[in-house]
């Protein structure tokens, strides 16, 4: 069964005239003859009873109209979506994430790619770094937004860089002078988070650098966590700009400078799988919105080229 003669059917059965079904078809009137009679036999029953008045669907043909209607129903629904899909508002979009990404950049990314692609499916999976890497390297997503990390798997687009910020609670010491020696933070309870990213990692090394080993520390297993903690005055922390940006700004935390201690940053990129056909409409207007983050990244931000 072809589609010009579920066509030809269904616009004879409308105009019940053959010559005039054949007009609006295009088509010559025995060309559309063709079409019935082989639609006729393949379904093996006659469709029209023809007369002097015209062109009477038979029984066998009213139980078929409403069926060639939604067979063309459904066919021009999939034109509408492929096309939906070729401009990118339809389809599906999978990202991977660092927590802290996820978290605090992402929503303000997302919002607006939502504005402009509102049909698009999402899918948001959170992990380490090191597992988004090889998910998207194995095509199971279609972005990952990670700490920078060389992978052969993938190719990689930088986004921004986010610095560790010693922050403290309204009211501590630290925060009446805005800048310590590091060798002050001995005396301090240092909050720690997560001691599988890198950040933890990245903490360590800035204090075993300034030869300081802090009086007591708490672990948490996330960053909103040990802001709960710092705001409740049980310690102090070193955590990213992007996380504790709108805090310092609303006032509920500090940010403390460090003396003789170089910025610590980490570049955060977009990576996707190396060698792949070029991206849906729908994964192209995400890495178009990333090219626009400056206008979305929590506080000042770091932009990276």
């Amino acid at each position: 069964m072809q589609i010009p003669q579920v066509e030809g059917f269904l616009e004879t059965a409308r105009r019940r005239n053959l010559s005039r079904a054949a007009e609006a078809l295009h088509v010559t009137q025995p060309a559309l003859t063709a079409r019935l009679q082989a639609l006729e036999g393949e379904l093996g029953v006659t469709l029209f009873e023809r007369s002097r008045r015209g062109m009477r669907l038979t029984d066998a043909g009213v139980a078929f109209l409403p069926f060639a209607e939604r067979a063309l129903d459904a066919l021009e629904d999939g034109r509408s979506l492929v096309a939906e899909h070729a401009r990118g508002t339809a389809g599906r979009l999978t990202i991977g994430t660092a927590p802290a990404v996820g978290a605090y950049v992402l929503p303000g990314l997302l919002a607006r790619y939502v504005a402009r692609f509102p049909s698009v499916r999402l899918a948001v999976q959170t992990g380490h770094s090191e597992e988004i890497v090889e998910l998207v390297a194995g095509g199971e997503l279609d972005v990952g937004l990670i700490r920078e990390l060389s992978h052969p798997g993938v190719t990689a687009r930088p986004m921004y860089e986010d610095e560790l910020v010693l922050v403290a609670p309204s009211g501590h010491e630290f925060t009446r002078a805005g800048r310590i020696d590091v060798s002050a933070l001995a005396d301090q309870t240092l909050i720690l988070f997560d001691r599988t990213s890198s950040y933890y990692d990245l903490t360590h090394l800035i204090f075993r650098a300034g030869g300081v080993q802090p009086r007591s520390t708490i672990e948490l297993d996330n960053i909103e966590a040990a802001k709960g903690m710092v705001r409740q005055g049980l310690g102090v922390a070193l955590l990213p700009h992007s996380a504790i940006a709108g805090d310092v700004a609303r006032g509920s935390l500090r940010a403390v400078r460090m003396e003789a201690v170089q910025p610590t940053r980490r570049r955060i990129i977009a990576v996707r799988r190396a060698g792949t056909a070029p991206p849906s409409a729908a994964v192209q207007g995400f890495l178009d919105t990333l090219d626009r983050i400056d206008e979305v990244l929590p506080g000042s931000g770091t932009i990276v080229a």
